[in-house]
């Protein structure tokens, strides 16, 4: 590993003397590719520059230890070499985790999709809480969020909403949300006060550039009609609302939130974008699945991932076996004990995995 990390070191430095150089500086492709990979390798290298002076520091002070000193000495050498003893292995975990193969799409910005599912008004009810919970762990994280397209129903709820969460990291911590979401709860519609069980599906994709996922032009159809509200009644007269179908795939995206028609097809080219790239995605992973244990799921449509539970106050991730009591912190966007756990249990998988091959 110190060799990938010194090679990862030489890389960074080259990149300083590329980033300074007046034919980079003036090609804004290659500044901002050679800008992305050096942010990129940011962190590791930081660790790995602190590591290096940690490993010297501890070598000084063994070779101290060898040394005739008197015995306030001797306890404060001891001290030193345990504290950086400790910083050593800390700094080696980190180090194992940041060398791990990294997802090529961690950093990109995220399209999020909720459905009401099986619950009718229910159902919709909570993909608005689904809804709502992203947004204030998405304002937590400092990250940007644009609703892209909404289908709402008469309670307020969402029969389906979809939106742009911008943000370093957005897709690192939100990739593993897709699933079905199970909630159990007295509804708001039943007069008898018993629970009802009903569930929403959330689906996460990376955002997708043009040059990742190249759309012809032949290959796309273009229909614009009048945007719709609650009850699919029309709320304006002018055709803005788009909705694009990719041929090919028979793939739809739409678009009704943005200012104008052409607002609206950029965005929904977007949605296009990344629902295609999760298709192709779906498809790879179902030829591998069989092949690698994935302990935090697949991420099918139909898997269900997660309970919350109302009258226990309890939020249950199936895929790790991970239980919180507190309910409403975690709609109201206290996230990151779930997020955590379940980037913990992935990182943990790798390895299992990469230690087998």
């Amino acid at each position: 590993m110190l060799d990938q990390l010194q090679a990862l070191a030489d890389r960074y430095d080259k990149l300083s003397e590329l980033l300074c150089d007046p034919d980079v500086t003036s090609d804004t492709k290659r500044l901002r590719e050679y800008s992305k990979e050096q942010s990129d390798l940011q962190e590791a290298y930081d660790a790995y520059m602190e590591y290096k002076t940690v490993l010297e520091q501890y070598d000084a002070a063994k070779q101290m230890q060898q040394e005739k000193l008197d015995d306030e000495m001797k306890e404060l050498v001891k001290m030193e070499l345990e504290e950086l003893s400790t910083r050593k292995e800390e700094l080696e975990a980190k180090l194992h985790v940041l060398m791990m193969p990294k997802d090529p799409n961690d950093d990109k910005n995220v399209i999020v999709e909720i459905r009401g599912a099986a619950g009718g008004d229910e159902a919709a009810l909570f993909a608005g809480d689904l809804y709502r919970m992203y947004t204030k762990y998405a304002d937590a994280q400092g990250w940007r969020t644009e609703v892209l397209d909404a289908n709402l129903n008469d309670l307020g709820g969402f029969k389906e909403i979809v939106f742009q969460v911008n943000g370093k990291g957005a897709y690192s911590k939100l990739k593993f949300e897709s699933g079905a979401h199970r909630v159990q709860r007295v509804p708001v519609t039943e007069s008898g006060g018993r629970i009802h069980t009903s569930t929403s599906t959330v689906v996460v994709m990376p955002e997708m550039e043009e040059f990742d996922i190249e759309i012809k032009d032949s290959d796309i159809r273009v229909d614009t009609f009048c945007s719709s509200g609650a009850g699919g009644q029309s709320v304006n007269t002018t055709k803005s609302a788009v909705r694009v179908t990719h041929v090919p795939t028979g793939i739809v995206a739409t678009c009704q939130d943005g200012k104008s028609q052409n607002d609206n097809k950029v965005k929904a080219l977007q949605v296009l974008r990344a629902r295609i790239f999760d298709m192709k995605r779906q498809e790879e992973e179902a030829k591998y699945a069989g092949e690698r244990k994935n302990k935090i799921g697949t991420g099918d449509r139909s898997e269900r991932i997660r309970t919350y539970n109302f009258p226990q106050s309890r939020v249950t991730d199936h895929r790790i076996g991970l239980t919180l009591h507190k309910l409403d912190m975690v709609l109201n966007g206290d996230m990151d004990e779930i997020v955590n756990a379940l980037t913990l249990a992935a990182q943990t998988d790798s390895l299992d995995i990469k230690e087998e091959v």
